[in-house]
């Protein structure tokens, strides 16, 4: 039965090229006509393969799209009534402005009329009156930019699709026709469907936002929803600055992190039960703590108790490590007493080595469900010669692990994220690989190291590493526990 409420519905799409990966990975979304749905996500998540098999220019491998109900999956792209504007406009350089418009309307074999009619209307809505005589070539990206929106629109299509349509502009311009395409739907009253990976672009102009990563759709919501109440630890680090902790859930209403508890408005994770604590720097109060303060300070006419909310909050201490103004705000890293860093933004200056307290109120700490423990899990076997095959390669285990199975035996794999040992030079390890995410936890970095053989690995470090840096992977023999699958 055909669904009205949706113009466009992606059900179960997997997306596999010829090397066996997969851009897309079972992805379903609903769209409805007339919503402005931002796809948001990094380089290679897949969202530029989501919005190709919406247009048709390629083919899902499994599932299907629905356009007002009908199945479209196979439906080549000129015969969709969606229309494409591309980062690189594609317009069309012998031809002048008004011919590029009305390229789509010529094919269409419309009369003379109503082509210029058409053309002169959508040139009007994205404000290029007067140029339609105009070279492509001697208009600037923006201009560019408003031609290739006029030419997909002027085809009145039901869905307009836009795949980083300003990527290739500078800052203001950008901005400026942010505004611009946010006042086009407005007018036009279409379907919008945006790929970016521009997290504050995806904030401004949308009324729900799709974040992907890795070929999985991660969180669709409004832009409200997803920076206030994001679902997991990558979709918290995309989007915005947040400071990211493991925590322990105490009871309902009542976390730990930090090496302090604190209260939080968040139920339903159970009793002692790992988290993750997500807090906005926008959200964390900050004073001068004069109780460390120096004597020519504390002679200064400063109350610390004017910045502090009023209530039973816990408080916490560091020392300003530095201080960037960044034009409304001024943006400082703050190292606790205990060895944690935290990032907080304020309107005041607070000088690096300053003494500070912070607090954050309850309804401000975002518990979310801890992802990964502490371990990583895999399948294995036990082999003839004493080792242990797991992740396609040979491991040496402790005579003592080795003890309860034989050779032959499948066994359940355990490697705690602090054991694996990541070395300079990928040929010094057992398994080389590549740094593929990286989330500063407060006082260690939590990794994720995509293998050659396209396993995932997750790792606690000290050490800091750069997103692509190659690394050999080591794990010690003691540190490979093995349990027996039953």
């Amino acid at each position: 039965m055909q669904n009205t409420n949706y113009i466009i519905e992606v059900n179960n799409v997997s997306k596999q090229f010829e090397d066996g990966k997969f851009a897309l990975d079972n992805v379903s979304l609903s769209v409805k006509k007339g919503e402005f749905v931002t796809i948001l996500g990094p380089s290679g998540c897949g969202k530029t393969t989501l919005l190709r098999c919406i247009a048709g220019f390629q083919v899902a491998t499994s599932g299907d799209i629905l356009l007002k109900g009908e199945d479209i999956t196979q439906t080549p792209p000129h015969k969709r009534p969606v229309n494409t504007v591309f980062q690189k406009y594609a317009l069309f350089p012998h031809l002048n402005v008004f011919d590029n418009v009305a390229f789509g309307l010529k094919l269409k074999k419309l009369d003379k009329d109503t082509i210029v009619k058409k053309v002169k209307q959508a040139l009007k809505t994205v404000g290029m009156t007067d140029y339609e005589y105009r070279d492509v070539n001697s208009l600037s990206g923006g201009q560019q930019q408003r031609v290739a929106i006029a030419r997909a629109i002027v085809n009145q299509p039901e869905v307009l699709l836009l795949d980083e349509p300003l990527a290739a502009l500078d800052l203001k311009m950008r901005k400026d026709m942010q505004l611009e395409l946010k006042e086009m739907h407005r007018k036009l009253g279409i379907t919008f469907i945006y790929v970016t990976h521009d997290q504050e672009e995806a904030l401004t102009l949308s009324d729900r936002v799709v974040v992907m990563n890795e070929g999985k759709i991660q969180q669709i919501g409004t832009p409200t929803d997803i920076y206030n109440e994001p679902v997991n630890c990558f979709v918290a680090d995309f989007i915005g600055e947040s400071n990211i902790l493991s925590a322990t859930m105490i009871r309902d209403r009542r976390v730990a992190f930090c090496d302090q508890e604190f209260d939080c408005v968040d139920t339903g994770f159970g009793e002692n039960t790992p988290v993750d604590v997500v807090i906005r720097p926008e959200d964390i109060y900050i004073w001068e703590n004069t109780k460390q303060a120096s004597i020519a300070q504390q002679q200064q006419d400063y109350d610390p108790e004017d910045r502090i909310p009023k209530g039973n909050f816990t408080k916490w201490y560091g020392v300003v490590q530095s201080c960037i103004f960044k034009g409304v705000h001024y943006e400082m890293v703050v190292n606790t007493d205990n060895g944690y860093e935290f990032m907080v933004q304020d309107y005041h200056e607070f000088a690096p080595g300053t003494a500070v307290g912070m607090l954050v109120k309850p309804e401000d700490i975002q518990v979310i469900k801890k992802e990964h423990h502490i371990y990583n899990y895999f399948e294995g076997e036990v082999l003839k010669n004493g080792k242990v095959m797991f992740l396609d390669a040979e491991w040496e285990v402790s005579e003592e692990q080795l003890k309860a199975f034989a050779p032959g035996d499948k066994v359940q794999v355990r490697v705690p994220f602090l054991e694996i040992d990541l070395q300079d030079y990928e040929e010094e390890g057992t398994l080389s690989g590549e740094v593929h995410f990286i989330l500063f936890k407060g006082n260690h970095y939590h990794l994720t190291i995509l293998t050659d053989d396209g396993y995932s690995l997750y790792v606690s470090t000290n050490d800091v590493w750069d997103h692509g840096d190659r690394v050999g992977i080591k794990i010690a023999p003691q540190s490979i526990l093995l349990s027996k699958i039953d």
